[in-house]
């Protein structure tokens, strides 16, 4: 904690917590209240005071206000860079460290230094033309098919680390977060 929020916490100890209000879409876009926040300046100091808690419930800091976000999927949100970096929806660079998943709607999950990440829909095709099978040639797409469908005899890379088949439903035991945190 800052010295600024806690400064802020002693002269207001008893600010409730705020839910239900904020949300993270899909393309890492903020919502508040379902509509899609649009200005630059609250962007960006949502993007500054995002976080998780100890209890996996990912929030904004509004003084001494917390502000818990609503994930439409992941805390995160990331684009592929030209020089092969991620950037997260809030501008970090970050780097692929751990599983690459594919899920039942074919979505691309990312486990990577800032948390897990959903591959922004749009980077889709730069994603799949990279990807190479165990002779590293380019995969046919019944390939693909069948590890979206949860077949994981295939193999399937993506930059040297192969790609596994997951159920939505677990990543948040698997990453230990909270989609929609509540009081």
């Amino acid at each position: 904690m800052n010295e600024e929020l806690a400064a802020a916490l002693k002269r207001w100890p008893n600010v409730p917590a705020c839910y239900g209000w904020l949300s993270l879409d899909r393309r890492g876009h903020w919502r508040l209240q379902g509509k899609r926040i649009e200005h630059a300046g609250l962007i960006a100091f949502l993007n500054a005071h995002y976080h998780a808690d100890e209890a996996g419930n990912w929030l904004v800091d509004n003084g001494p206000q917390r502000v818990f976000v609503r994930l439409d999927y992941l805390p995160w949100v990331v684009r592929l860079q030209p020089d092969g970096s991620l950037a997260t929806h809030t501008g970090q660079t970050t780097a692929a460290r751990g599983a690459v998943l594919v899920d039942e709607d074919g979505c691309i999950v990312l486990d990577t230094a800032a948390g897990p990440a959903l591959l922004h829909d749009l980077d889709l095709p730069d994603f799949l033309a990279a990807l190479r099978d165990g002779s590293d040639q380019p995969v046919a797409e019944d390939e693909l098919l069948a590890l979206i469908k949860g077949d994981g005899s295939r193999t399937i890379l993506w930059h040297g680390q192969a790609l596994q088949p997951v159920r939505s439903a677990e990543l948040p035991a698997r990453f230990g977060f909270q989609p929609d945190p509540s009081p």
